[in-house]
């Protein structure tokens, strides 16, 4: 194997390390499951990690597909790692070359080392000796973190050959299902602490419950199809991430402050105020109020355009659905910097003066108006906010 560690220069001395492991018997070899902290683990997978960003690397060369660091999740997870309850509980999965590494069952302790059984110089770089098969994305944002401890699982093959670790790399790179977004806002609901995501999960499901608001049974949660044949057009991450926009501009940071125990600034320029008109409301626990400001939103819309809201065909108009709810919440931001009070609600005579005002009809908002996607919604929010006629 030593063809495939590249050319990186030797380590002058030698260099070992050990940890209790334990030994998992399996089909394709034993696995060894140890408890690695974050700078051993940055350190032994250095260049295999820092390779993957300009080439591709043997596992991958084998199964004929390219696996690049993503920059952008990099930067999100060495934000992350800093957070105040990062973890990752899943193991990361790496392979030693056997020369370089050795399991002693009288004491459960597995040793990497830098130099082979034998020999007293080393003959490859410590930060070379390890092949990462899955976890490359997390340990690289562990070359951000900035704290003393953070211990990693490691799942460890040794002297798996490459087409071994393709197999292990395929079955758990290629077949892994996404986390559903919507699962994951409803798993807030659980938290003990205050978000931003917790308090939008909230406002969805008390709007969903409240058989006198128009989203009454109309936001699907935990993703999946629809139970007992509800019409439910707008999934709930749809809902949260909306509503979201107007409480935070960086929910995962404000999620750590909180958690923290410490404070969040309340906003004062008014600019930054209409911008975010909830954030104030939340750092105030007022909850209560963002749902009412949402309720009497839509509960206008529906008696602005009923058949339009109520319209449940499969091809029907778009109103009711995700692009009409999107835009819709992007006209509340509009309408509270036309006539909102910074702290206040925006008056409910306001927002159905202001639609009744707006030449739209039902019939109006079909997909030929409004085409699917991006694009059908940004025009929708233009008309409602007149910058642009039907």
């Amino acid at each position: 194997m030593d063809d495939l560690f590249g050319n990186n220069p030797v380590d002058p001395d030698n260099k070992e390390f050990s940890f209790k492991a334990i030994k998992a018997e399996q089909p394709v070899g034993d696995v060894f499951l140890a408890s690695i902290p974050y700078n051993v683990i940055t350190k032994i997978a250095y260049f295999d990690v820092r390779r993957v960003i300009q080439t591709d690397r043997d596992v991958e060369r084998y199964l004929g597909i390219q696996r690049p660091l993503e920059v952008n999740r990099v930067k999100k997870l060495e934000e992350y790692v800093n957070f105040f309850d990062a973890s990752f509980p899943t193991a990361i999965i790496i392979a030693i070359d056997d020369q370089y590494g050795s399991f002693d069952e009288q004491t459960g302790t597995i040793t990497l080392r830098n130099y082979r059984v034998g020999e007293t110089k080393p003959s490859i770089a410590i930060s070379n000796i390890a092949r990462v098969i899955d976890g490359q994305h997390r340990i690289a944002g562990l070359f951000n973190f900035q704290g003393t401890k953070f211990d990693i699982p490691v799942s460890i093959f040794l002297g798996a050959d490459v087409a071994d670790q393709a197999h292990i790399f395929s079955t758990v790179n290629l077949e892994q299902t996404k986390v559903h977004k919507n699962l994951v806002y409803d798993l807030y609901s659980l938290a003990k602490s205050r978000s931003p995501q917790k308090t939008c999960h909230n406002v969805a499901v008390a709007l969903d419950k409240d058989i006198s608001c128009a989203l009454y049974e109309r936001i699907k949660r935990l993703g999946g199809a629809s139970i007992d044949g509800r019409f439910e057009p707008i999934s709930q991450a749809t809902f949260v991430e909306s509503l979201m926009r107007y409480i935070t501009a960086d929910p995962k940071v404000d999620r750590d402050v909180l958690l923290r125990g410490k404070s969040l600034q309340k906003l004062s320029k008014d600019q930054e105020i209409y911008r975010m008109p909830f954030r104030n409301l939340f750092i105030d626990g007022k909850d209560v109020q963002i749902g009412e400001e949402i309720y009497k939103l839509f509960n206008a819309v529906r008696d602005r355009w009923p058949n339009a809201w109520d319209d449940r065909r499969r091809e029907g108009l778009m109103l009711n659905r995700t692009n009409g709810f999107r835009a819709v919440m992007r006209l509340y931001g509009f309408l509270f910097k036309e006539n909102g009070i910074p702290g206040t609600a925006l008056p409910q005579g306001y927002i159905e003066h202001y639609l009744a005002s707006l030449a739209l009809k039902d019939a109006d908002f079909t997909v030929e108006n409004f085409v699917p996607g991006s694009g059908g919604e940004g025009r929708l929010f233009r008309v409602l906010t007149r910058e642009e006629p039907l």
